[in-house]
């Protein structure tokens, strides 16, 4: 009882010292040199119930493999890029905030969620991009996987090739116009649009070496998962819950569906498995978010089942293959079951 009443007092102190640097750090926050144009009216359907374009930062998922959330005080935060590299760099986070800041907004999605499930986010971050930063350490070509580490140990392998082709892959600093949150990385975490959280998007990253697939492995790879992680084109249902009756007649369906950095062209919605029908999308600002839905039908008194699927932009469906999260991404239609009296 002594051991965890000294932890928990360790916690209390070191995250009331975190929010105290949070706070400085608030102050000091530069614009973006690149700010994202502003979100388009019509990217949030504002149906009740459906899934918020913007996830409030205090609602967006999280994944973590350490017990205890890392405190760490940006004053003495660095990171250090080397490995593979000509010349390395070691930045501070006042380094950091130095530089051209981009804005961007990426939908975050994990690997292990399954199909339907709550594991994705979308904000809008600030950062440095972290191409820049590789393009100044002199990536070799023969390296072709980036090993970040974070502040607690774990880490993820990232394909070079990803973060340099032009996507906004950035060293985010903010987080839905505000500093970092702790719980999501504070002061500096990886963001990488297309990628699952596992190979991209490390919080308190403070180390990145560049290297090769066939040499390391990220923490995840060894456990079973595969050492790349594309996002998979994918959909789901946000209302009506499954097991849910509805009024007979008219009945909205929605949700969200995403395709990070392919975007989201067509969703589709079956009843009872008869023909799709194409829901109407919402607009988005870019490739990298995911994309509301929705759609209405009348159905008729009893028991009915409506499924979801996507297509992206290069014309790719998802597939009705049922297949679980590991080893890179469920698959399969996110289906309901409701009752219309």
């Amino acid at each position: 009882m002594a051991g965890v009443a000294g932890l928990g007092g360790r916690l209390l102190s070191g995250s009331k010292d975190a929010e105290l640097a949070r706070r400085g750090v608030a102050k000091m926050l530069p614009r973006a040199a690149r700010p994202a144009a502003p979100i388009p009216a019509g990217a949030d359907l504002r149906i009740p119930g459906l899934t918020p374009f913007v996830t409030p930062n205090a609602e967006f998922y999280r994944v973590d493999t350490a017990l205890v959330v890392p405190s760490v005080d940006p004053a003495r935060w660095t990171l250090k890029i080397h490995g593979l590299v000509d010349r390395p760099v070691e930045l501070t986070f006042a380094d950091l905030l130095k530089r051209p800041l981009t804005e961007a907004d990426v939908t975050l999605t994990c690997v292990s969620n399954e199909v339907g499930g709550p594991y994705a986010g979308n904000a809008r971050w600030l950062g440095a991009r972290l191409a820049d930063v590789l393009r100044e350490a002199g990536v070799r070509r023969e390296a072709d996987m980036l090993l970040s580490v974070s502040d607690d140990g774990w880490t993820c392998g990232t394909p070079v090739d990803v973060v340099m082709d032009g996507r906004d892959a950035l060293l985010a600093v903010a987080m839905n116009g505000e500093v970092l949150p702790e719980a999501h990385g504070f002061p500096v975490r990886q963001v990488v649009p297309g990628l699952y959280g596992y190979v991209s998007a490390t919080k308190w990253v403070t180390e990145i070496r560049a290297t090769r697939f066939d040499q390391e492995e990220g923490y995840w790879t060894p456990r079973g998962w595969a050492p790349r992680g594309p996002i998979k084109t994918q959909s789901r249902i946000d209302l009506p819950h499954d097991g849910d009756k509805v009024t007979t007649g008219r009945t909205t369906v929605a949700g969200v569906a995403w395709a990070q950095h392919r975007g989201v062209d067509a969703v589709e919605v079956g009843v009872d498995g008869g023909a799709w029908r194409q829901a109407r999308l919402a607009d988005v600002p870019g490739l990298d978010t995911w994309r509301q839905w929705s759609l209405d039908l009348d159905l008729t008194p009893g028991r009915h089942t409506i499924s979801v699927r996507a297509t992206d932009a290069t014309g790719y469906t998802q597939t009705a293959d049922e297949l679980p999260p590991a080893p890179d991404g469920a698959t399969g239609y996110h289906t309901i079951t409701v009752t219309a009296r």
